[in-house]
């Protein structure tokens, strides 16, 4: 009855869009460029770069620094794990497993072999450099041409129609630009360890991959690649690819310029996906990703320039650079919304470099040692040799976090915790937004809940990527549309999505004791009837804490409604409007108050992909008449005691 539902109420999902379509190139071609990029500025960058290219950290003839490098944990292991690749066969990649997306959905069996293929660039690059022996050449030679072979370097999930695949376009995706990069670090690390024809090889592919194509859509040759202008984590990763394996790599000054200056003005873009108040509406996951490859672009481009040129200057930067310590509700827990991982935390590298960057003081961070074999080629050289953040001396102040609670106010996201004093552990996020966010969710009035250092009721993330996912099918899925988020179910309609489906702040208090947000998520439901739904949430900082979430809902006919909580733990009823929700050491009660009608628990396991190994319960709380009016609430507090736990309830409750 849910799939019926679902199939006839949700809407259509954003589709990822498809991708589409030297420098005497660039400048035969500047007249169609209008003002996008200043040609004066690529001669002032032009005259701060160098007479050679470069990349992150330091060629393998640098033997002092490598030696240094070898002492440390992460990276002794790279010989050894190098050692292993020469014993094993590349994995083969044939047409069919590149096909097998296109035919089936299923990104994940081309992406394992992939990553196997693409992973042996950085370790054996990395041995080698250890070691200085030579006795990885020959094998990264090999994959190499192996790579330069292959007919596209696009991934199959971002080529539905085949263009690249078959050779009638050459876009430019996430997978690609990595690759380049990668290779590009690779040519500068080794140097002249490399047989020049492979050299040729990975520059000609660079170019034919890479450089070409891009200057061709900077300079209005053609059509660009919709990331260019796009303001999601694909402008930062892919422009910070395409402009570090330039800068690596080309040996004209005034076309490295080119890609500087197409950078600075691109990457406003990916900003734009923030709001002011520096949130990120495709999660943390996608923070660490989109923001992190923004950091390593920019770091790129300060090093190639002195520092004159520096992306992290622009004020929007510095507010989204806030977005992973304040997005925190307590205790290394943070929420998992749009396509976010329940798992998922800040990049430590990437929080130890923001700090010092930015002088937030974030001690706990800056304490990390950001020096790693892991990651990407470029990633690791990134941060384990000298950068703008090792150079910055910490701020004087260490900060003080963000304190009793974190206020998107221009997102709709409160994050509220106890006080510093405070004999509570309970701590919550709630979301109001709107459906048309980044990675979005249908999820408006949403809201987790954490108990010391467990999220006991919750947002449950996203799910394996298919090709359903970013596809006019995507909010079939139980977790990304409504059904998988612990809002309301409206005359048996679930949220629709789009920007007009928002969560309207009418009312907000915020004291030292509670915080207090009325939103109306009225928009949210496609529903004519539907007069009047507003939500309020009360934080309540007092003993040992509490949340009340209150719907008042009122209809010009009488209607069917509900409400929901999400959880991966254990349940069972308490009593007839009273539920316990709880893991192996701490519990939250939940108390039931409705009126206008009696209501009935109606328990179900959200049988979708997850990336972990669990599936959540939805524990719908719906009234078992129709109504005109009618206020449901529920309160969430710490468990007094512990309480133990079975899970069969029974599947009604009364009215209170």
């Amino acid at each position: 009855m849910v799939n019926r539902m679902i199939r006839r109420h949700s809407l259509l999902a954003f589709i990822t869009p498809l991708l589409i379509g030297g420098y005497t190139m660039f400048l035969q071609n500047s007249a169609l460029m209008g003002a996008e990029i200043d040609e004066n500025r690529i001669e002032k960058i032009a005259a701060l770069l160098s007479e050679k290219p470069a990349g992150f950290g330091s060629p393998a003839d640098d033997r002092s620094a490598w030696k240094g490098l070898g002492k440390n944990d992460s990276f002794e292991r790279m010989v050894s794990e190098a050692e292993e690749l020469l014993k094993k066969t590349i994995p083969d990649q044939p047409d069919d497993l590149y096909l097998d997306f296109s035919r089936t959905g299923n990104r994940t069996r081309w992406q394992r072999v992939s990553g196997r293929r693409r992973g042996r660039v950085r370790t054996l690059v990395l041995a080698e450099c250890l070691e200085n022996k030579g006795r990885f050449v020959p094998a990264f030679e090999e994959i190499v041409r192996v790579l330069c072979s292959e007919r596209t370097w696009v991934m199959p999930a971002h080529d539905r129609q085949l263009t690249n695949f078959h050779g009638k376009i050459v876009d430019i995706d996430l997978g690609s630009s990595a690759l380049a990069w990668s290779l590009a670090t690779a040519d500068y690390l080794l140097a002249d360890k490399l047989n020049p024809e492979v050299r040729r090889l990975i520059r000609d592919n660079l170019e034919q991959r890479i450089f070409r194509p891009y200057r061709d859509m900077v300079s209005g040759k053609r059509k660009k690649n919709w990331w260019m202008t796009g303001t999601n984590n694909w402008n930062a990763v892919c422009l910070a690819g395409v402009t570090g394996s330039a800068l690596a790599v080309i040996d004209s000054q005034k076309s490295r310029a080119l890609f500087i200056a197409a950078a600075e003005h691109y990457s406003e873009n990916f900003l734009e996906g923030f709001t002011d108040d520096g949130y990120c509406s495709e999660g943390l996951g996608y923070w660490n990703y989109g923001f992190g490859y923004y950091i390593m672009l920019g770091e790129m481009i300060h090093q190639a320039t002195g520092g004159e040129v520096d992306l992290l200057q622009n004020s929007k930067a510095k507010q989204a650079a806030t977005f992973a310590s304040k997005i925190e509700i307590v205790n290394g827990v943070y929420p998992a919304f749009a396509d976010c991982s329940i798992r998922a935390k800040p990049g430590s590298s990437l929080m130890y470099y923001i700090s010092r960057r930015l002088g937030m003081g974030l001690r706990s961070w800056e304490a990390i040692d950001p020096v790693s074999a892991d990651g990407s080629l470029y990633q690791s050289m990134m941060y384990s040799f000298s950068n703008s953040a090792s150079k910055t001396r910490p701020a004087l102040s260490s900060s003080q976090g963000p304190g009793i609670r974190s206020w998107f106010d221009r997102a709709g996201v409160l994050i509220c915790r106890p006080g510093s004093n405070s004999t509570s552990h309970l701590a919550v996020a709630i979301k109001g937004g709107h459906n048309n966010e980044h990675h979005n969710h249908n999820d408006v009035g949403s809201f987790v809940v954490v108990l010391g250092d467990k999220a006991l009721l919750l947002d449950p993330g996203g799910e394996v990527y298919t090709a359903r996912t970013f596809s006019g099918r995507r909010y079939e899925s139980n977790i990304l549309n409504s059904f998988g988020h612990p809002v309301p179910l409206v005359a048996g309609k679930l949220q629709r999505t789009g920007r007009q489906a928002e969560g309207k702040i009418v009312h907000h208090e915020f004291t030292d004791s509670a915080d207090t947000m009325t939103l109306d998520i009225s928009s949210a439901y496609d529903v004519p009837e539907l007069k009047k739904l507003e939500r309020t949430f009360v934080y309540s900082r007092a003993g040992s804490g509490s949340l009340s979430v209150t719907d008042e809902v009122v209809f010009s006919r009488p209607c069917d409604f509900g409400t929901a909580l999400i959880t991966f733990d254990k349940w069972r009823r308490l009593s007839p409007s009273s539920l316990v929700i709880r893991d192996q050491q701490q519990a939250l009660r939940v108390d039931i108050k409705i009126s206008g009608a009696d209501f009935k628990i109606e328990p179900e396991t959200i049988q979708e992909d997850l990336s972990g190994s669990r599936l959540p319960t939805r524990l719908g709380i719906n009234l078992i008449r129709s109504v005109d009016h009618a206020i449901v609430s529920v309160t969430i507090a710490p468990a007094e005691e512990p309480i133990a736990t079975h899970v069969t309830p029974p599947p009604h409750a009364g009215r209170e």
